[in-house]
């Protein structure tokens, strides 16, 4: 069967107004680059003329500015899901313009085949090669790919011809069978492969293959400063620690890591620290940072969703791809994240806080408790499941107006049943074994920043009766109310709850 090429306009034509798009990727590596392009620019064509053009847009994790900028500018997405990171999205979110609700990583392929969220009407999917017969080598992310590709009405493929070098061998593609006929997945090492390397699409259904040249894009994260060096040797330090002491096995465990710059401190502490073994990585993405890691033999193996790398240091890879082929292996996110394998394989799970509260919860995505940032993503997939879950950040932000630690989080991704070690510059506080009120005086000691202590001891003394978790419902959200007025959490007044305190003594 002959699969004619089209034009990225063409293409947009056949999106209509109300359909489900899946996306392949996972952040913006393996995105599409054009078509989306396309489609911002005629649902702008369209609104001009007074009639509707939105979408119902599903993708493996965030994207680019291809996708969510280009759609968000555009007001050509009604629905948004699992996950987005661009400011133009964030934007609409956060004023409604998009509706979007937050999922984990792993569960979004599932959940669409079993049908909750409708049938997917298009599946634009990014390609390196493709036969006549439909199978296709991915690029560099997988995300939902077979998924999408399986469920579609109409595919289009974006044929890639950025990267120089194939990327065949490097995927392993695999559906796991939806209940009540689900089996074990039967990863039991990291470097354990159970699919096929190449995805097979239906020709039937692809309406056509358009051109891209695009690069994924990606900007290296800027260098590391001072805290974020604080912050990787303390978790650095804290594991060394935990080996010495038998907690973790001679052999160490499997890495998880997040993205950003904390997480790439991280990384590079490992590497640097001569108490941490060569050792794997069961992840969702990999930056720069596992490439060097590689090259200087101290990781010698990562699975992941995608290869999340900088433009240079794509390109960099690319050149030297035969060195990482038996290196690196890229699953569907919800294999790469499957709380199973978690479990199984006992991973160090290493993710990033955007506030935590004295109790040990965590709250990853909501600023102030209101304003969406990013979403989930695959950090409780992770944490929930693993043999080490350490969420870490930086004790102050805006120049010490903000504490990333408040007495009580203003929204809850993670609970304290599943947050085991938290980390700032300031310190590592293990929460293991811990109450409330244990945890509380552990985390103000070792992660408080010293303009905030007092204020988390004087919290602390506002509940004076013995009880399980000391809150104060009068007073917990002080420090937030302070900021939303003064612009700064350290004018927090307690003093409301202190005068209640004494009216019911």
């Amino acid at each position: 069967m002959s699969i004619p090429f089209i034009t990225a306009e063409e293409a947009a034509a056949c999106i209509n107004n109300g359909d489900n798009v899946g996306l392949s990727g996972f952040t913006a590596s393996g995105t599409p680059k054009v078509v989306t392009v396309a489609l911002a620019k005629r649902a702008k064509e369209l609104h001009e003329k007074g009639e509707p053009f939105k979408i119902n847009l599903f993708s493996g994790a965030s994207t680019n500015d291809h996708v969510d900028g280009e759609l968000a500018r555009a007001e050509a997405v009604n629905l948004r899901t699992p996950y987005q990171g661009h400011p133009d999205s964030r934007k609409a979110i956060n004023c409604g313009q998009i509706h979007y609700f937050d999922y984990h990583l792993s569960h979004l392929s599932q959940d669409l085949r079993y049908g909750f969220f409708g049938p997917i009407d298009v599946a634009i999917i990014e390609a390196t090669e493709m036969s006549p017969n439909g199978d296709v080598i991915l690029g560099a992310g997988l995300g939902m790919a077979p998924t999408i590709a399986a469920m579609a009405k109409k595919v289009i493929i974006e044929y890639s011809s950025y990267y120089h070098t194939s990327f065949r061998g490097f995927h392993d593609n695999y559906i796991p069978a939806d209940p009540p006929h689900r089996r074990e997945i039967p990863i039991y090492k990291p470097s354990d492969r159970i699919g096929s390397t190449v995805l097979h699409i239906d020709p039937k259904k692809i309406i056509g293959i358009v051109p891209s040249n695009a690069s994924e894009s990606i900007k290296p994260f800027a260098a590391g400063d001072e805290t974020t060096e604080r912050i990787g040797a303390n978790v650095c330090h804290f594991l060394a620690e935990q080996l010495r002491q038998g907690e973790i096995p001679k052999e160490f465990l499997p890495i998880q890591s997040g993205v950003g710059n904390v997480a790439n401190a991280v990384l590079y502490g490992l590497g640097e620290n001569p108490e941490i073994p060569q050792f794997q990585m069961y992840t969702e993405v990999i930056q720069d940072a596992v490439m060097h890691l590689m090259e200087e033999g101290k990781c010698n193996f990562a699975s992941t969703c995608a290869l999340t790398f900088s433009d240079e240091a794509m390109l960099s890879f690319m050149d030297n791809i035969d060195f990482f082929r038996d290196k690196i292996l890229m699953r569907p996110g919800e294999i790469s994240n499957s709380p199973e394998i978690v479990r199984r394989l006992g991973l160090i799970a290493m993710n990033t806080a955007l506030e935590a509260d004295i109790f040990g919860n965590v709250n990853s995505t909501h600023v102030l408790g209101t304003k969406m940032m990013n979403g989930i993503g695959g950090s409780a997939d992770f944490s929930r499941n693993a043999y080490l879950s350490i969420f870490s950040c930086p004790s102050i932000q805006k120049g010490g107006k903000i504490s990333a630690i408040v007495p009580m989080a203003s929204h809850v991704d993670h609970s304290e049943h599943s947050v085991k070690v938290l980390v700032t510059e300031q310190g590592v506080a293990d929460l293991r074994g811990k109450s409330p009120r244990q945890r509380a005086e552990t985390i103000i000691e070792n992660c408080v920043h010293p303009d905030y202590k007092q204020l988390m001891w004087d919290y602390l003394k506002l509940t004076q009766k013995p009880i399980h978790t000391p809150h104060n419902l009068h007073a917990a959200f002080a420090l937030h109310e302070a900021f939303a007025e003064t612009g700064d959490m350290r004018n927090a007044d307690y003093g409301r709850a202190e005068r209640l305190n004494e009216t019911n003594d």
